[in-house]
């Protein structure tokens, strides 16, 4: 196990307080966490494409990083006639 394979493992933990605040919190809340989980899921998908050493698997974080703009985006159109 090398030292990105490490820091993808601890940095799944961060999951937790953001599953939280999407879960109890406020719309506005929620899209900050939306926001900071699409960060974080790209840093961890990022860090296993290094660690595993396959140039294929930077593919998947690229996208990923698109899609979670793209989904902050849509959520605030939805929830902001709510808010």
């Amino acid at each position: 196990m090398n030292d990105f394979l490490l820091a993808a493992t601890v940095m799944l933990a961060g999951f937790v307080p953001v599953g939280i605040v999407c879960l109890r919190g406020g719309p506005i809340d929620a899209l900050a966490a939306l926001e900071l989980a699409g960060a974080l899921a790209t840093t961890i998908l990022l860090c296993l494409a290094e660690g595993f050493g396959r140039s294929s698997y930077f593919d998947v974080p690229v996208i990923c990083a698109a899609l979670t703009w793209v989904s902050g985006l849509v959520f605030a159109r939805f929830v902001g006639r709510h808010v």
